[in-house]
């Protein structure tokens, strides 16, 4: 029986895209018949809880608090020389806060290393560099566009989610044999969709009736009960799911408005089956992170974006709309506006999800994997 062959996959939790990367490529293993065995590590686990809290904390602050800065350090950071004093000064404290991970990497002896990050792939850059680390490393961009620091030295490969972002790539100097374009990997049921009724059935809501499901609020839209609230005031025969997450207020508040539009609004709490309420809908309003749109797109679903956080995001969002699949919607009115249109013409709404399903990866986790077996 031939030895599985030991893949790690390196993620770190600054926002929630990069660890579902890593979770769905543990998934895609099993498609390998035990031909690959795969263990997925945060970094954040393996660092000292004062740099956790500030590289983690201090990201999902900006972003929340202050996304303009955000957007600034984004670019000034793409923008930035490599060799320059403040980078030397940022990778130094990195290594000095990361010697357990190194240690880790160590016991575990992998046969390849995916990184869903750009961290991991920057440290173990260095150890490649110094002869420190045998194995071949692997770097899965998880959003439609390209930072400078995704790109490091002696890299086995890159997977980019799309031509421009292979593009990209070899403008940034990697040999054009080194880049794979796989898209962003997505959970294994993303490319078996479950039936439209059966799902409907479970939730209790008309598989025949348009129905719209919502992700997450803010920034211009409001709460989620908010956001609901004008979308039901419109007039049209429409339903909505309203995914609140682990959130439990915006939960309550969703099904105290649900009681008001009895088979109208459909709040839902955290659920690990996204897919499945994704399989009710025609159209998903959402933030567009890498791993949210790729799954809408794997399903053939056209979005509304709205509220991108500058830099990655809006990248995500300019990809969207100039391939038709998306509208941008920069705050509860133009949403408002966004819906009507479409119920109005339910050929736009078509239009549009064919653009959706015509960019779908559904397979990309699978890809990847079949890519980093193959390596020499």
């Amino acid at each position: 029986m031939t030895t599985p062959q030991k893949i790690l996959l390196l993620s770190v939790s600054a926002g929630a895209g990069h660890m579902r990367a890593a979770e769905a490529l543990c998934r895609h293993a099993a498609d390998f018949g035990g031909a690959a065995e795969t263990i997925h590590l945060d970094v954040m686990d393996f660092v000292p809880r004062a740099f956790r809290k500030l590289y983690t904390d201090f990201y999902i602050g900006l972003v929340n608090k202050a996304p303009a800065l955000w957007g600034y350090l984004y670019q000034l950071t793409h923008e930035t020389r490599p060799d320059g004093s403040i980078e030397r000064l940022r990778r130094a404290v990195e290594r000095l806060n990361t010697t357990a991970l190194r240690r880790e990497i160590d016991r575990v002896r992998p046969d390849a290393i995916i990184c869903t990050h750009f961290l991991p792939a920057e440290l173990l850059s260095r150890m490649i560099r110094q002869e420190r680390l045998a194995c071949k490393v692997w770097v899965q961009v998880t959003d439609f566009d390209l930072h400078r620091l995704w790109v490091q030295e002696g890299m086995a490969g890159y997977f980019a989610a799309n031509q421009e972002v292979a593009w990209r790539m070899q403008a940034c100097g990697i040999a054009p044999e080194r880049i794979h374009v796989t898209g962003i990997p997505i959970m294994p049921a993303f490319a078996a969709p479950p039936e439209r009724s059966a799902c409907a059935r479970e939730l209790g809501i008309d598989a025949g009736k348009t129905t719209f499901l919502v992700i997450g609020g803010g920034a211009g839209l409001g709460s989620l009960d908010t956001m609901a609230a004008r979308l039901l005031a419109l007039d049209g025969d429409f339903q909505l799911i309203a995914l609140a997450g682990k959130n439990a207020r915006a939960l309550a508040s969703l099904q105290a408005l649900a009681a008001r539009y009895p088979g109208r609004l459909f709040p839902q709490g955290f659920t690990d089956k996204v897919e499945r309420m994704m399989a009710c809908a025609d159209l998903v309003i959402t933030k567009p992170g890498g791993l949210t749109t790729s799954e809408c797109l794997a399903l053939g679903l056209p979005m509304i974006v709205n509220a991108p956080i500058p830099g990655q995001e809006e990248r995500n969002a300019d990809f969207l709309l100039e391939q038709g699949a998306a509208l941008k919607a920069v705050d509860g009115v133009a949403l408002e506006y966004r819906i009507k249109l479409l119920l109005e013409h339910p050929e736009r709404l078509a239009q549009m999800r064919s653009k959706a399903a015509a960019l779908g990866r559904p397979l990309a986790g699978r890809h990847v994997l079949e890519r980093v077996l193959a390596a020499d």
